[in-house]
């Protein structure tokens, strides 16, 4: 249960008590995917009461960014400026590490709340939509905390030196549940195809352009798989 906490303490403001050695979590990275279940059924349940599409979708991406606090999204916005920069290796660090953010970012940021807006809208259910994509969100986050290779020290190098090379595939196992929920099958496989596709990418894009993995990185992962899950969701 302490570990839960220190995942979902990781993961979401949510008021949870006394604050978890973020170790625990750390020594089972794997476990990712739990707070995706936890995120999406809380985010799903007000929303499910909301019978305008639109409306509900614009109030689940709100509960999305209030209940990770913008965490991960943050994230994006610098990966955003990061691969935008013009330059060598160093200038694309100094543009992903730079608290301003910039058109690269802001570009980022745009682009990939309007396609989940537009999956969410195009969702038989918002509600299963929500569950699947965060789950698959944080499968991929559980991804590249494994394989990433840091470029430098930080949050993204401390869980991955606790990380082993099976945990994706326990992490997988837990994406299972999601068979449960009310939709075709072949929509939830393509969503869990697509949360190995997506980081895949970033992870050789990242290496490319700067060299490894921070923690920037893996929060884009989230953001940008979230939005292709649910896109999978709305259009297989």
């Amino acid at each position: 249960m302490k570990t839960l906490l220190s995942l979902l303490q990781f993961t979401t403001i949510l008021p949870l008590g006394k604050a978890q050695d973020l170790e625990l979590f750390a020594k089972h990275s794997w476990i990712y995917p739990l707070a995706g279940y936890v995120i999406g059924i809380l985010v799903a349940i007000p929303v499910f009461f909301i019978s305008d599409p639109i409306i509900a979708a614009a109030v689940a991406i709100a509960l999305l960014l209030f209940i990770t606090g913008a965490h991960h999204f943050d994230g994006l916005l610098d990966f955003g400026d990061g691969l935008m920069a013009h330059g060598d290796r160093e200038k694309r660090i100094r543009a992903l590490a730079d608290i301003h953010i910039g058109a690269g970012g802001i570009a980022a940021g745009i682009a990939v709340t309007l396609l989940l807006f537009a999956g969410l809208t195009g969702a038989a259910s918002i509600a299963s939509a929500l569950i699947i994509g965060e789950v698959c969100a944080k499968y991929s986050m559980a991804f590249l905390t494994t394989y990433g290779k840091p470029f430098r020290q930080g949050i993204h190098s401390y869980l991955q030196q606790f990380s082993k090379p099976y945990f994706p595939a326990l992490s997988l196992v837990l994406c299972i549940p999601l068979f449960l929920l009310p939709v075709a099958p072949i929509r939830i496989i393509g969503a869990i195809l697509l949360s190995l596709i997506c980081p895949m990418i970033l992870l050789a894009a990242s290496e490319r352009l700067f060299g490894g993995v921070n923690g920037d990185v893996v929060g884009a992962s989230n953001e940008i798989t979230r939005t292709m899950a649910v896109l999978a969701v709305a259009l297989l």
